[in-house]
């Protein structure tokens, strides 16, 4: 999957979305050195921009900025210097991305495309509309919504926010008595996200999955099938092992699902992270990304697999073709592996102290603790957990059960306030 060099006048990018961890300015310069690049960015992402990115320009915008006030902002870039590829690596503002795209005439995500990811009502409807699936869903603005709801399609059903990820704010619910703090939950403020109310859709029983993909062109190539593992009851996963171990035409189904869906929202182009569960009925669809799978998947994928979805996706924004590498690779009858990873999210909050045991330099290579001394474990989504572990096996049985052998022998301290007087 060597990149071919070639004469190329200087691209200038417009980067959105500055991704934790993942220098892309980097990667982009590692292509060709003489690419220019201007960011917009939300100001608590500034701390991700890298001091040696030789930028042209940075500009943070409030995330609650109106989207014409970003267009406006872009604009006055590429007056400066004509935009001519714009990137939103991560999740966050590919709605800005896709605006700014439009008004600029620079390709990316379509702004429909992007509504229909985020909005996962829309995204519902759209399907619902297209024939791929019929999962009952409805948009609910108090307690008595989800009331109503769980008369029509019956309990349990999932209450989570219309625009969401890490499982903040999502909750089965089993009863009526359990809706209206399961409607506070969904309703509430989290990290990163607009709030486009609280969605009740139905609940799906069966194993979860999900279908890491790369598109080109409108034409969809599963990368993997992931094993999703989640808590019962916030819905937090706890662990992801992959390849996944299906039979061949359940694995044949879940990606000729995944495909329809992707064809459904219009996805051109990129990585995608697809979650589904396989029902007595079929594939049915959770939510879908226009990103790779969090939660180091895209590290499983490349250690597994040997296909590499960042670097796949940063040769594609720097106007590569990269489908005929991800099935040469594929193709190439690989030795397997199996890759897992296993979190712990203990019940309880309080400040953490460290580990009970020993120090970090003591763990596991495979061992990464998720907090920082004198942080505050919440209780919300993915940040509930702790620490995680990786491990690698010939099966995916062996692999998972290493990590979690490991994460289950790891101990932690934490601080918690004694209640106040007169409390129970």
């Amino acid at each position: 999957m060597a990149h071919t060099d070639t004469v190329r006048t200087p691209e200038h990018y417009l980067m959105f979305a500055i991704g934790p961890r993942l220098d892309y300015a980097a990667r982009l310069r590692a292509l060709d050195d003489s690419v220019r690049i201007s960011v917009i960015c939300r100001p608590e992402h500034l701390h991700r921009i890298t001091t040696g990115g030789d930028y042209l320009r940075v500009v943070a915008v409030r995330q609650d900025a109106p989207v014409d006030e970003v267009v406006t902002l872009a604009r006055t870039v590429h007056a400066l210097e004509p935009v001519t590829r714009i990137t939103a690596f991560w999740e966050h503002d590919q709605d800005r991305a896709a605006a700014v795209g439009a008004a600029l005439g620079v390709a990316t995500h379509s702004p429909g495309t992007v509504r229909l990811v985020q909005d996962k009502h829309a995204m519902r409807e759209r399907l619902r509309e297209a024939g791929v699936e019929d999962t009952a869903a409805r948009r609910a603005y108090d307690e008595v919504d989800l009331l109503a709801f769980g008369e029509e399609a019956g309990y349990p059903f999932i209450v989570k926010p219309t625009a969401g990820t890490a499982s903040f704010g999502v909750t089965l619910v089993h009863s009526p008595e359990q809706a209206a703090r399961a409607y506070r939950t969904a309703a509430g403020d989290f990290p990163g996200i607009a709030r486009l109310g609280v969605l009740a859709e139905q609940y799906h029983r069966g194993p979860q999955y999900s279908v890491e993909a790369f598109s080109e062109a409108a034409e969809h190539v599963v990368v993997a099938v992931t094993r999703k593992y989640s808590d019962p009851d916030g819905l937090v996963e706890l662990g992801h092992v992959l390849p996944a171990p299906l039979d061949p035409a359940d694995e044949e189904a879940i990606g000729e699902h995944v495909r329809r869906v992707l064809d459904a929202l219009g996805v051109e182009f990129g990585p995608t992270h697809t979650e589904v569960v396989l029902t007595s009925d079929g594939p049915r669809v959770i939510e879908t990304h226009l990103r790779v799978g969090g939660d180091e998947i895209f590290n499983l994928v490349k250690d597994a697999v040997g296909v590499d979805m960042i670097d796949l996706q940063t040769r594609q924004a720097f106007g590569d073709k990269v489908l005929p590498d991800i099935r040469a690779v594929l193709e190439s009858g690989r030795e397997p592996r199996c890759e897992a990873i296993w979190y712990t999210a203990p019940e309880a909050t309080g400040t953490f102290v460290g580990l009970a045991d020993g120090t970090e330099a003591d763990l596991d290579p495979g061992v990464t603790v998720l907090l920082q001394p004198g942080e505050e474990l919440t209780g919300h989504g993915s940040f509930a957990r702790v620490a995680r572990a990786r491990a690698s096996a010939p099966t995916a049985e062996e692999a998972l059960a290493r990590a979690r052998a490991t994460v289950d022998g790891l101990s932690f301290l934490f601080r918690v306030s004694a209640p106040e007087q007169g409390t129970v």
